[in-house]
């Protein structure tokens, strides 16, 4: 009944991703959520391991696409900054903003990867959206008002899911040996 929020992965940061293990997986391009998966909502810099896995993705070709619910003004600061492109407004977890972004990437949903840290927003959205995904953990352990409601819900779906599914856990990679059952 809940599998609907059920990752594909689960990985412990967004940075543990690498290109070897995304051609693995035949996947072209990566959308991920801003706060708490790229960046600290309150570093909108971000850090010197995002700086340098973003180059990395781009000296293979890997686009990375920055699928937010908040204003373009918040997402178009960070994403110019990284080099990237973004949606904003994406409207998670409706498919509007993943559909978007795919359309932008003209690749199957099949060669997408969505990452981020909200399985109420992220997964679920992705998974509607019929694009695999990665859940990661939060960067920080602190959130808006508005996410501090879903991390209530949310940690009683981890529970269901991981109560039927033990092998459910945080991982290192996207193999196929860490793949969520």
């Amino acid at each position: 009944m809940l599998n609907i929020f059920k990752p594909t992965w689960m990985v412990e940061a967004i940075y543990q991703i690498t290109p070897e293990q995304l051609r693995e997986h035949n996947i072209k391009a990566v959308l991920t959520d801003l706060d708490n998966t790229l960046i600290a909502w309150n570093n909108p810099n971000g850090t010197e391991e995002l700086i340098a896995w973003i180059q990395v993705m781009k000296e293979v070709d890997i686009p990375i696409i920055i699928l937010s619910n908040n204003s373009d003004e918040r997402v178009k600061r960070v994403a110019e900054l990284l080099g990237v492109r973004y949606v904003p407004r994406a409207m998670k977890p409706l498919s509007k903003g993943f559909n978007e972004a795919a359309e932008g990437l003209k690749l199957p949903k099949e060669q997408i990867l969505m990452a981020g840290d909200q399985i109420m927003t992220d997964i679920w959205g992705a998974n509607i959206a019929g694009i695999r995904n990665v859940l990661v953990k939060p960067i920080l352990n602190s959130d808006a008002w508005n996410t501090r409601i879903n991390r209530f819900f949310e940690l009683h779906i981890m529970n269901y899911l991981i109560k039927k599914d033990p092998d459910m856990r945080w991982r290192t990679s996207i193999h196929d040996k860490d793949r969520v059952k």
